[in-house]
């Protein structure tokens, strides 16, 4: 549409002036006066394509459902209903005082993440819930910690498309205060280089067992990695990542001085504290 105006002014400025002799300082002006149109039009349809773009992008919510920036705006301690994709599980447990059967979740929709904490769930459903799936959750809206997080919730699982997020590369926003931005979603970083730590004996070690080394073979790991200077600490969780998996092999393999890459889950604790499901050392 903007193209056709802006061809169409073309013509009949061109045709409003041709067969007559000008001066050339009139040429000059009508040539930056069409070239200033066109311009202006081209402008316009790229903004408008943009803003299409952007609606199409947006994740579509079902009636009484959320959108990411309401849920967000939304204040704590009130209920919140989304609709979100389940991108991995982080452990499933019977309250032993309650009975209840609950579970928790690390979820992303197009446009933002959702920790979801002791989720009500049988085992039968925490093993249909496989990364994902779509799920309807309404819950409350807590924070703990800095960790912005639902509590006490229940779910539905929601029929149709699936959606993994692809991990968002925020190695430039350590640091800062825009990393508090993208919050639980699964992001990377790269290029980090692994510093030394003291366990309970004195001794440099690249990780520790547990936040202090009083930990063993199968708890929380616990390393440090830097860029440009600043030091950053990075878990593997060990309910998301037990001593059987990859990153939990890899991190234990870790030497001081090594460079590394890393992919997993933003989690906040007093700070950034990310739960990390990959490890990679640079060759």
């Amino acid at each position: 549409m903007k193209k056709s105006v802006a061809l169409f002014l073309t013509l009949s400025l061109t045709l409003a002036f041709s067969g007559s002799v000008m001066a050339e300082e009139d040429t000059e002006a009508v040539t930056e006066a069409v070239t200033e149109a066109v311009t202006e039009a081209a402008s316009e349809e790229e903004t408008e394509a943009v803003s299409e773009a952007a609606e199409e992008s947006a994740e579509e919510k079902s009636e009484g459902v959320m959108t990411y920036a309401e849920y967000a705006a939304a204040d704590l301690d009130t209920e919140v209903v989304v609709e979100t994709y389940v991108q991995a599980k982080q452990s499933w447990w019977t309250d032993s005082e309650t009975g209840k059967e609950q579970a928790t979740f690390y979820t992303q929709d197009k446009d933002g993440a959702y920790f979801i904490y002791n989720m009500g769930c049988s085992e039968e459903e925490y093993e249909e819930l496989v990364p994902g799936t779509k799920i309807k959750v309404t819950g409350y809206k807590a924070e703990w910690e800095g960790e912005v997080e639902i509590i006490d919730a229940v779910f539905e699982i929601v029929e149709g498309e699936e959606y993994i997020a692809h991990a968002v590369d925020v190695t430039e926003l350590l640091g800062t205060d825009e990393l508090m931005n993208h919050q639980n979603e699964f992001v990377e970083f790269k290029g980090l280089t692994v510093e030394a730590q003291q366990d309970a004996e004195g001794n440099e070690v690249a990780f520790l067992y547990n936040y202090d080394g009083s930990g063993t073979d199968g708890d929380d790991l616990y390393f440090n990695a830097s860029l440009n200077g600043e030091t950053y600490t990075f878990t593997v969780e060990s309910y998301l990542c037990d001593n059987t998996t990859d990153v939990y092999n890899a991190v234990e393999e870790l030497q001081v001085g090594d460079t590394i890459d890393m992919e997993g889950f933003l989690y906040w604790y007093q700070g950034a504290n990310p739960h990390v499901t990959s490890v990679t050392v640079a060759e």
